[in-house]
């Protein structure tokens, strides 16, 4: 495989990929690692973390760089509010939520300004869907539905302006009240959830 050729298999795989490039996704299309410090040396991949990298002329969404390090990851709370445009404050805490037991330690480490949330794996899956983050990147978050459950479960740690806004723009835009409480009864809030049906 000539050195064009390898190229462009590498920016295939960070197209795919929301402008990164694994390791392990360079192995498994048959590239091997010096050809990778090869691309480093020339200039053309920046290394981001331990085995992820960007092609140099491009911007790295952070919110996008974030997941590509754990598969895991889903936006969630105040942060996934904001993609919603059902908070217009720009997440300095990034909220993200993941199954029990998942292990992000060095995340946490580079990553200082991470909120996290455990859950249970059976409603970790609940209401997972993707959208463009503000820096483009597609990205996986809970649907609106999710988070509205989410801020009415933990009411008591969510700032009031946060959860007055959401509540307020949700129903106010489009609600799908049949998706809201199927969400409500797995979660078992919702008669919680026909009181703020009723009021607003």
């Amino acid at each position: 495989m000539d050195t064009d050729t390898i190229w462009a298999k590498i920016q295939t795989i960070a197209e795919n990929s929301n402008g990164f490039v694994k390791t392990s996704d360079i192995e498994a299309a048959g590239i091997s690692r010096p050809m990778l410090k090869k691309y480093v040396d020339m200039g053309k991949l920046d290394p981001v973390r331990k085995g992820l990298y960007t092609l140099t002329d491009e911007f790295t969404d952070e919110f996008a760089l974030l997941q590509a390090q754990s598969a895991k990851i889903i936006y969630s709370y105040g942060t996934a509010l904001f993609f919603w445009g059902m908070s217009d404050r720009t997440p300095n805490i990034l909220d993200i939520t993941l199954p029990r037991g998942t292990n992000i330690s060095r995340l946490r480490r580079d990553n200082p300004n991470l909120r996290c949330h455990y859950v249970q794996t059976e409603v970790y899956d609940l209401g997972i869907t993707e959208t463009k983050s503000p820096q483009g990147g597609m990205v996986k978050l809970y649907d609106r539905e999710r988070c509205i459950c989410d801020v009415i479960r933990d009411k008591d740690q969510i700032e009031l302006q946060l959860f007055t806004q959401a509540i307020k723009d949700y129903f106010k835009t489009n609600p799908n009240n049949r998706k809201l409480l199927k969400y409500g009864k797995i979660f078992g809030i919702e008669d919680r959830i026909r009181t703020y049906m009723e009021v607003l």
